[in-house]
């Protein structure tokens, strides 16, 4: 799924609306309706269409007048206009922190959405719905750098529902023009902590910050090759995979899909691996994704699986960085 920024904490809308009029990129500058070219590329291709909307807006004088107001006034008919009109998969609310929940009438509006909304049966939102709500209460949990909010990590709390961490390739959310390549991940951090996420359930919203020309930076259009690259090679690892273990193995990361469990390495495979989190069965066979012809063998050690690779051509691992081996039992 993809989430476009709708509207920001500036209250600029990247498509027409009647609660942000002359401050839309319909009625000025582009004159286009972002949200609805988007969401219409994306027809087809297997790729959601999301919404990232901010509830609270820095400058609107109803807000910094009476915010309650502002929430029933403003904030919900702009929130159903967008639902009604888009029709998104996902709803991504932020900006949320400055009010409760009680103030932001958030449980009205999520009524709405999920009882009479054309959405109903398939809106994903998540837990940003009031001051204290992120982590707690509302639909996906959200991580935003590693944290929930206020030090809380998504290991401090007791999962019971998916969860997204969202973050920029660098340190910032958009274009910082201050940053360098020292402030952006590498491909293999990335993979790195896609592959983490993954393993405890969890997805990875990477937020692409365009240039004001609309193009997207060379640095992260790379960083997204690359890892499109990596995902084409090794996606069975990923994709449609649930949780196969909360233990944490060092430079290994697992995932399951029905009787298949992956291991997904964090260096180049050579000697021997011990995987700590699988049962050794005599009958279990080994690939490896990015070289499928590779021999490995698998033997038990202390009762648990352990994978033997032959030498391997580097040239001929079709990725790199990490690298997933599926186990059949």
């Amino acid at each position: 799924y993809i989430n476009l920024v709708s509207k920001h904490h500036d209250g600029f809308c990247l498509y027409p609306s009647k609660y942000a009029w002359n401050w839309n990129s319909w009625d000025v500058g582009p004159h286009r309706d972002f949200c609805m070219e988007l969401r219409q590329a994306m027809e087809g291709t297997g790729v959601k269409f999301g919404v990232y909307h901010s509830v609270y807006e820095w400058f609107h004088p109803l807000y910094l007048e009476n915010p309650e107001a502002y929430a029933l006034e403003h904030l919900h008919p702009m929130l159903k206009e967008l639902i009604c009109r888009y029709e998104p998969w996902t709803l991504f609310t932020d900006g949320e922190w400055e009010q409760t929940a009680e103030t932001w009438h958030s449980t009205e509006f999520l009524q709405w959405l999920y009882n009479d909304s054309p959405v109903r049966d398939t809106i994903v939102p998540n837990d940003r719905w009031g001051k204290g709500t992120r982590g707690r209460l509302g639909g996906n949990f959200t991580t935003e750098y590693g944290e929930i909010e206020g030090g809380r990590r998504i290991e401090d709390v007791v999962l019971d529902r998916p969860f997204e961490e969202c973050r920029g390739i660098g340190k910032s959310f958009g274009v910082n023009r201050i940053e360098t390549t020292e402030d952006y991940m590498s491909a293999k951090e990335l993979l790195t902590t896609l592959c983490e996420l993954v393993s405890k359930g969890g997805n990875f919203l990477l937020n692409i910050g365009p240039n004001a020309d609309g193009t997207i930076p060379v640095i992260m259009e790379e960083r997204l090759l690359q890892m499109g690259d990596w995902l084409s090679v090794n996606g069975d690892a990923i994709y449609g995979t649930e949780i196969y273990t909360k233990h944490v193995q060092k430079d290994i990361f697992y995932t399951k899909k029905g009787d298949t469990v992956y291991a997904i390495l964090t260096r180049f495979p050579f000697g021997c691996v011990t995987l700590d989190e699988v049962p050794y069965t005599p009958t279990m066979t080994a690939n490896l994704l990015s070289c499928p012809d590779a021999p490995i063998t698998v033997r038990g050690n202390g009762g648990k699986a352990e994978l033997c690779f032959a030498p391997i051509n580097p040239e001929d691992v079709k990725c790199q960085w990490l690298y997933a081996v599926a186990l059949h039992p």
